[in-house]
């Protein structure tokens, strides 16, 4: 235990001083006529009213303690590591089919309720990529971006897919933007990119990602496979591709991936913090013994 304060401890000898003349004050007192007589020995009378006449002297020591200021160092505690999570959406035409976009949607609505405290990010591609939502941890805001997405809404030249230019694009703003804390890009698609046709070329951009700590994960939501120059990018940088047709399938998948990346804890350092709580208790019974002992547990000059 520490004190901010050290140098009004000093005042403690006040207190030290008063105990002593509590304990030291009883007198002969005023002598009455049946004070000639022989009376038996009561010393557990007399040690506790000096015990009670001296509890004023050690409120006043446990408010001298309180105003040096007590602290102590509170043991490391577990802090969470930020995981920097950017979606990259599909919004090409081939995505209003049946109701991928839709499944899509609620299944990244449901991973983001489940991960509150990481910081997500929306970027949208087709023929082009662009930033729709930056990293935040306001996880309304990507909720309440999800329905401006709908590939129903994208102009006629989102209409290709691009999924190499969409991952160098989305490199790009994780590297900026991901200060601290882990990185990953969940990539939801139904095609097949048009500009990762060469393993060359995956394998390249798959090192990049890789080097910037950026773990990819694909989730197919075609009817097809996942095409393999995709699925070897994802594994090239630790992470997987799935595939999922349906709803449940869906969140599945978003299920698996909060597995394979939970939440990690670094432990973190000791840190100083205020320890008034036994002195303030000391003073507090003491004052209390006090007014207890104010209604008869306290000399008297007979």
């Amino acid at each position: 235990m520490t004190f901010t304060h050290p140098s009004l401890l000093l005042l403690l000898a006040i207190g030290v001083v008063l105990v002593v003349f509590a304990w030291q004050r009883m007198g002969p007192g005023l002598t009455m006529p049946f004070d000639g007589r022989t009376h038996r020995p009561r010393r557990f009378l007399d040690w506790t009213l000096r015990g009670f006449d001296a509890l004023p002297a050690i409120a006043l020591m446990a408010v001298v303690c309180i105003l040096a200021g007590p602290q102590i160092l509170r043991h490391p505690t577990e802090q969470r590591v930020l995981t920097n999570i950017q979606f990259l959406m599909d919004v090409s035409g081939s995505m209003t089919v049946g109701n991928r976009y839709d499944m899509a949607s609620e299944a990244i609505t449901k991973f983001v309720d489940a991960r509150p405290g990481d910081a997500f990010g929306l970027t949208l591609f087709g023929s082009h990529a662009i930033r729709w939502v930056p990293l935040t941890r306001d996880l309304d805001v990507i909720r309440n971006a999800m329905p401006f997405a709908n590939p129903r809404r994208q102009p006629s030249h989102m209409g290709g897919t691009r999924i190499g230019h969409a991952l160098n694009f989305a490199l790009g703003n994780m590297v900026v933007e991901a200060s601290e804390g882990d990185r990953m890009i969940v990539l939801v698609s139904d095609g097949v990119s048009s500009d990762l046709t060469g393993a060359a070329a995956a394998m390249d951009l798959a090192d990049d990602l890789k080097a910037n700590d950026i773990t990819v994960y694909h989730v197919h939501v075609g009817t097809g496979s996942v095409p393999a120059v995709v699925q070897d990018l994802a594994r090239e940088t630790g992470g997987k591709a799935f595939v999922a047709t349906d709803q449940r399938g869906l969140d599945n998948v978003f299920s698996h991936i909060d597995r394979l990346r939970p939440d990690r804890f670094n432990r973190g350092g000791s840190i100083p913090v205020d320890y008034y709580l036994p002195f303030s208790l000391a003073g507090l019974i003491a004052a209390a013994g006090h007014v207890l002992g104010l209604g008869g547990l306290r000399f008297t000059p007979w």
